[in-house]
């Protein structure tokens, strides 16, 4: 059974970079641990943690609730951005 933490991670409502995590992860277990091998990886889930915090604060400064879109919301973000 998963910590409450580790569920709250792999929640696509909570976690906008589910996808990224995980593409993280496989490539350093594929790469033993060697970082600068995953670079594109971990260049990927920052620009994605960066990405969604910037819409969580604007919502937060709007007074939009919830502060994070769900998956089906974000899905639709990204559509109308191209």
């Amino acid at each position: 059974r998963m910590s409450r933490h580790a569920q709250k991670l792999r929640d696509h409502d909570r976690n906008p970079c589910v996808a990224e995590t995980d593409a993280t992860t496989k490539c350093m277990d594929e790469n033993n641990y060697k970082k600068d091998m995953c670079t594109a990886y971990f260049l990927k889930y920052k620009n994605c943690r960066k990405f969604w915090h910037g819409i969580m604060m604007q919502r937060r400064r709007n007074g939009v609730k919830p502060e994070m879109p769900s998956a089906d919301e974000r899905k639709k973000i990204l559509e109308s951005m191209g």
